[in-house]
C-alpha cells in the first residue's frame, strides 16, 4: 500500500513538473471557437520577450535624435511624442519596420525598485515584478498577473534558452505568487513535447494518455474515500477532488482542440535538436507561437538568457564570445563590442517580426490575431550591462483588442526625478487595466522618487 501511495504521489509531481505551468488556474471556455476566430471568442494575448544584457536607449532613437552619452538623460518635463510615419527605424530594430503602425517605442521609464540582482547583471524577477531581484520571487510578476486576467488552458507558457544545456529550467524570470517561481522551459525539445503531446504520437502521446488515465484513477479514488469522512477532513478531500477534476478538464480541453494543435504544431526538426543558440531560440519562438495560435495559452514569456549571470554567445551570428565580455567592451572577429550588441539586437527583432507576421496572417473576429495581441520587448537589466535603471527601454507591438491607442509612436517620458516621470510599474498597471484587472499598485515603489507620484497608469497608452 505504501508503494502505491508513493507511486501516486510521484506521478502527480511528475505531471505538475512536466506541464511547466500552474495547473490549478481557471479554465478557458469556448477554446475551439477561439482557435476558429469567432468574434465571441476573441481574447487578449500578451507576449513578453525578455533579452539579457540590456537594451541601449541609443538603439531605439529615431534619425536626427542626439545619441545619449555618459548616461545623460533628456530634459523634457512632459511626454514628448514623435510619429513613426515617414521615419526610418534605427538599424538595431529595423526588422520591425513593417509593423511601424503597430509599434510604440517607450523611452524614459525607470525601474530602480528592481535593483539588487546579481552583481548588477540582471534584476531577475524584478524586471517583470518591479521589486528587488536579489530577494527571489517576492510577488507575482506581470506575465502571471495577466495570465490570471486572460486565462487559457495553460495560464502561462514560459520558454527560454540558457548558456548551459544541462540547465533546462530558468527559475529567475517569472513568479506566480510570493515564493513561487514559475520555471521557464529551456529545452526546446521538451517544451515541444509538453505542449503538443496529445498530437505528436509515439511516447509523447502515450505519456499524455497516461496522465489522463491517472487523473481518472485519482479522482475516482478520492470519491470512494470521501464517503468515509466528515467535517473538516471531508472538506479538505473535496479540495483535492476539485484539483484532480480541474487537471482532468484541462486534459480534456486539450484533447478537444487537437485539430487546432495539429495545424499549429511546428515540425520537430533540426532546430529542436541541434544545440546552437540560434537554433534553440528560433525553436522556442516557433513553439510559443504555435501555443498561442492553437489556443493553449494567452500569455507567453520567452527569455533569451536572463536571470543571474546568464549570458549567451552567438557563434552562428559571428559572435563566439558571450555577452558578459561584450558588456565589458570586448569585440570579436573584427567587430567592436557595440557592433556585437547591434547584431544580437537585430536578430531578436527579426524573431519578433516573424512572430508578429505569423499572428497577422491568422484571421480572428473582424481582424487578425495580432490585433488582439501585445508583444512587449524589454531586457531583464534595463538599459545596459551594468544598468542604473533610471531608464528602461520598452517596445510594444500589437493591438490588444483596441484597448491601447494605435501604434506608430515614439514616446519620450519625462526623465528620472522629473515631476511627471513614469516607471515600469506604471506600464504594468496600464496593461492590467487594459486587461480588465486594474490594480492600485504593482511591485515596490522607488524610494528615490519620494517627490514623484508613482501611482496609476500611463494615460498616453490607453485608448
Amino acid at each position: 500500500m505504501n508503494t502505491i501511495r508513493i507511486t501516486r504521489r510521484h506521478a502527480l509531481q511528475g505531471i505538475t513538473l512536466g506541464a511547466g505551468a500552474t495547473l490549478l488556474g481557471p479554465i478557458l471556455t469556448q477554446l475551439a471557437a477561439h482557435a476558429a476566430g469567432a468574434p465571441s471568442a476573441v481574447r487578449q494575448r500578451f507576449v513578453f520577450v525578455v533579452q539579457s544584457n540590456g537594451i541601449n536607449p541609443n538603439h531605439l532613437l529615431l534619425p536626427g535624435m542626439a545619441p545619449r552619452r555618459n548616461n545623460e538623460l533628456p530634459k523634457n518635463e512632459v511626454v514628448e511624442e514623435t510619429r513613426l510615419a515617414g521615419q526610418e527605424l534605427a538599424a538595431p530594430i529595423a526588422a520591425l519596420a513593417p509593423f511601424k503602425d503597430r509599434l510604440t517605442i517607450i523611452q524614459g521609464l525607470s525601474g530602480r525598485s528592481a535593483e539588487g540582482g546579481t552583481g548588477g547583471h540582471s534584476t531577475n524577477h524584478g524586471a517583470l515584478g518591479c521589486y528587488p531581484g536579489s530577494q527571489g520571487p517576492m510577488a507575482q510578476t506581470i506575465d502571471c498577473a495577466l495570465g490570471e486576467a486572460s486565462p487559457g488552458i495553460i495560464p502561462n507558457v514560459g520558454l527560454g534558452i540558457l548558456s548551459r544545456l544541462e540547465n533546462t529550467l530558468n527559475y529567475q524570470i517569472s513568479a506566480s505568487a510570493p515564493g513561487k517561481a514559475l520555471p521557464l522551459q529551456c529545452s526546446p525539445e521538451q517544451a515541444f513535447k509538453n505542449l503538443f503531446a496529445s498530437v505528436t504520437g509515439g511516447a509523447s502521446r502515450h505519456d499524455f494518455d497516461n496522465r489522463t488515465n491517472l487523473l481518472d484513477f485519482m479522482a475516482d479514488d478520492v470519491r470512494r474515500s470521501r464517503g468515509a469522512l466528515v467535517g473538516e477532513e471531508r472538506a479538505k478531500l473535496d479540495q483535492y477532488l476539485a484539483a484532480f477534476e480541474t487537471l482532468h478538464a484541462r486534459q480534456g480541453k486539450i484533447e478537444r482542440i487537437q485539430p487546432a494543435l495539429s495545424a499549429a504544431m511546428p515540425k520537430l526538426d533540426a532546430k529542436f535538436q541541434k544545440p546552437t543558440e540560434v537554433n534553440r531560440l528560433e525553436a522556442q519562438f516557433e513553439t510559443g507561437t504555435a501555443a498561442l495560435i492553437a489556443g493553449l495559452t494567452n500569455v507567453l514569456t520567452i527569455a533569451s538568457g536572463g536571470g543571474g549571470q546568464q549570458y549567451l554567445s552567438w557563434p552562428d551570428l559571428g559572435i563566439p564570445i558571450d555577452g558578459h565580455e561584450n558588456g565589458h567592451g570586448k569585440g570579436v572577429e573584427g567587430k567592436t563590442a557595440e557592433e556585437c550588441f547591434i547584431i544580437v539586437r537585430q536578430y531578436h527583432c527579426k524573431l519578433i517580426a516573424a512572430l508578429a507576421t505569423r499572428l497577422q496572417s491568422i484571421r480572428e473576429g473582424g481582424g487578425t490575431m495580432l490585433d488582439n495581441t501585445l508583444i512587449v520587448y524589454l531586457s531583464d537589466s534595463g538599459e545596459g550591462h551594468h544598468p542604473r535603471l533610471r531608464e528602461w527601454p520598452v517596445i510594444l507591438l500589437g493591438g490588444l483588442a483596441g484597448k491601447l491607442k494605435p501604434g506608430g509612436r515614439y514616446l519620450q517620458m519625462p526623465p528620472y526625478l522629473a515631476k511627471k516621470h513614469r516607471t515600469l510599474s506604471n506600464l504594468y498597471l496600464t496593461l492590467l487595466q487594459a486587461a480588465g484587472k486594474a490594480r492600485d499598485k504593482f511591485g515596490h515603489p522607488d524610494l528615490g522618487l519620494r517627490d514623484v507620484d508613482q501611482s496609476g497608469i500611463i494615460s498616453e497608452l490607453l485608448a
